[in-house]
């Protein structure tokens, strides 16, 4: 993961030097504002990275002398299934047609959103996957 956040890191600065570039040279706002959004996502991936780095321990990906093999086994915990992902999308989806059909659409989508969130958040404290 050091590498990876090296990278990032070193993506941004450049960037960085080609919103400032662009901004200057293009005079047009729109492709800066991109170019400067697009230097804060590389800066926040890059410092993840490079802070998880400093707590795990060193993976496969770190040795240059490493094999294929060396980086295979149990990569984490992934949910085996749930229903609450696609409860919060449509109540995501009522509410972007509320900004074309009309505000009175948030009403309904509000609960969809609130109910899917928290079953989503609090889907390992209660049922038959408590214990994972």
């Amino acid at each position: 993961m050091k590498i990876q956040g090296r990278m990032f890191l070193w993506l941004s600065v450049f960037i960085l030097a080609m919103a400032i570039v662009y901004g200057v040279w293009a005079k047009e706002p729109a492709g800066a504002t991109a170019l400067f959004l697009a230097f804060g996502l590389c800066v926040m991936v890059g410092y993840y990275l490079a802070f998880t780095a400093r707590r795990v321990d060193a993976g496969a990906q770190d040795d240059k002398n490493a094999d294929v093999a060396d980086d295979a086994g149990e990569l984490g915990f992934f949910a085996p299934h749930s229903w609450q992902p696609l409860l919060l999308a449509i109540g995501g989806a009522f509410a972007f047609l509320a900004l074309a059909m009309g505000w009175w659409l948030l009403y309904f989508s509000a609960p969809l959103i609130l109910v899917g969130l928290f079953g989503w958040v609090f889907e390992f404290y209660r049922g038959e996957n408590q214990n994972q």
